[in-house]
């Protein structure tokens, strides 16, 4: 497969760095690329669309600039829309649709030089922590192929974990970045509201719940990323505030003596697996080798109100997604052209109150002051990201009854229809990831890192959580953990060393 058999020994800055010396050019790069994702693709589908005649002309052109120029890059398939190329966002409803122009964040991605190879699997609209997408079928954990790399950026984590690529696009309205990080053995930060630009087909995601921003092996790439995209564009509803310095100044300053909280309760759910519990005490003792003060704490919030608001902003999100879509199709979409439960979310989304969604933005943003309040005791909050290793592949998928009972609750009024979905919310499915949505809710920034494995050989995360608008503590002790206890050489089996 490999014709530059050290491809994997670099991370993105190191192979940009690579083409800048001659050392290998940008075709070389992507034509290895292309070589890796025809070979292990078949086995893991990370990828669902393929742009390399395209990526070719680019890396030939000559003409590539900025810190990552000549690297191969993908991007999710939902959002960073492409200019003639597809954006399905796991739906077969909008699989022959082609995008007019590009996205802010993709004409930042290529302003920063990397060449776009593609696009990578993801559930239906986003909306699950795994990635079985029924148009596209289930994307395998390259570390375990029985099971998941989470979801919704789960194609974008299985391609950098499996090494098709140094890094990769996601999208974050729950967990999105930080689930698949956690379970393929990445870095992924979420950013804070505002930080990364969403638009223009998009105006604030899930009610400013959604962020951009990338899955890598480094902390160094993941900073040099967000150098390179961050600041706000052009009539977007969020901003950010600015950063004081460059994210890559950042990394290469001492942490200091941070005030830590940490916490093993499930923050929206009930139970954490002990291994997930092993892997925040691991962090924990480390943290505290490196000098920093740690204690037990959690931030006060109203758990059934938050989780009652996120499941509104996510059934009016996917409502509001599926009207763009049917202008983008040209055709109104039908519950025959859509999963069950997105048909169902798209109902409640249609069915809530004006009155009820203010409600709840209101309970949100008392939640935002709330951990505010919180931040001023500590710079840190520390969690396990998920509350269960990658489960098998399969485990959420619906069952006949259960495609059944989805008919007949969207046949319910609406009050019934939201209860009895809030009740399933709690369920299986929150259970395995109840740690991420409360900083999507609130728009702090929060990020996995991959400090720990359990006795099968599986990645498990641990979730830091700053400040509103405090992405330079983060990446600092990102930054400080990484040199502690380097993760990089860390690889599956199937990576084709």
């Amino acid at each position: 497969m490999s014709r530059f058999a050290e491809y994997l020994s670099y991370d993105a800055l190191g192979l940009a760095a690579l083409v800048r010396t001659k050392g290998i050019s940008a075709l070389e790069l992507v034509d290895e690329a292309i070589a890796r994702i025809e070979a292990l693709n078949p086995r893991i589908n990370a990828v669902v669309h393929t742009s390399f005649e395209r990526a070719r002309k680019r890396a030939q052109a000559g003409t590539l600039e900025g810190p990552f120029a000549g690297v191969p890059f993908l991007v999710k398939d939902l959002l960073a829309e492409q200019a003639g190329e597809p954006c399905a966002a796991g739906s077969a409803f909008l699989r022959q649709v082609r995008m007019p122009h590009d996205s802010e964040i993709v004409r930042r991605y290529e302003r920063a030089g990397v060449v776009i190879l593609g696009r990578t699997n993801t559930p239906e609209l986003g909306i699950y922590a795994v990635t079985e997408p029924r148009a596209f079928g289930v994307t395998r954990n390259p570390w375990d192929l029985n099971r998941t790399p989470g979801g919704s950026s789960g194609g974008s984590a299985a391609a950098v974990a499996s090494g098709m690529v140094p890094m990769a696009h996601g999208g974050d309205g729950g967990g999105s970045i930080r689930i698949p990080a956690s379970h393929c053995g990445l870095v992924g930060l979420k950013p804070t509201r505002g930080r990364n630009p969403i638009g223009p087909y998009v105006g604030d995601g899930w009610g400013g719940i959604v962020s951009q921003h990338v899955l890598t092996r480094s902390v160094r790439d993941c900073a040099a990323m967000l150098d390179a995209t961050q600041g706000p564009e052009l009539g977007a509803p969020y901003a950010a505030m600015p950063p004081e310095r460059p994210y890559m100044d950042e990394i290469r300053q001492p942490a200091g003596t941070l005030r830590i909280a940490y916490t093993t309760e499930p923050l929206f759910g009930d139970t954490v697996h002990p291994d997930c519990v092993a892997a925040l005490e691991h962090t924990v003792k480390l943290l505290t080798v490196l000098g920093h003060k740690v204690e037990v704490a959690r931030p006060p919030f109203d758990r059934p109100r938050l989780v009652r608001a996120y499941l509104a902003n996510v059934a009016v999100g996917v409502a509001t997604a599926l009207r763009i879509a049917s202008t983008l199709v040209g055709r109104q979409a039908t519950a025959a052209d859509v999963e069950p439960a997105t048909w169902l979310l798209k109902l409640i989304g249609e069915a809530l109150s004006a009155g009820e969604y203010g409600w709840l933005q209101h309970e949100v943003h008392r939640a935002g002051f709330d951990l505010a309040r919180f931040g001023e005791r500590y710079d840190v909050l520390l969690t396990p990201t998920t509350a269960q290793p990658p489960v098998p592949v399969g485990t959420f998928a619906l069952t006949d009854v259960e495609r059944l009972q989805l008919k007949v609750l969207s046949a319910l009024p609406f009050k019934a229809l939201l209860e009895l979905a809030l009740a399933d919310m709690s369920g299986k499915a929150l259970a395995a990831t109840p740690n991420t949505m409360l900083f999507n809710l609130t728009g702090q920034p929060a990020m996995s890192l991959p400090l720990w494995w359990n006795g099968d050989g599986l990645p498990i995360g641990t979730q830091f959580v700053g400040r509103f608008g405090d992405e330079a503590t983060l990446l600092r002790l990102a930054a400080q953990l990484e040199e502690a206890q380097p993760w990089a050489q860390r690889r599956p089996a199937g990576s084709g060393d």
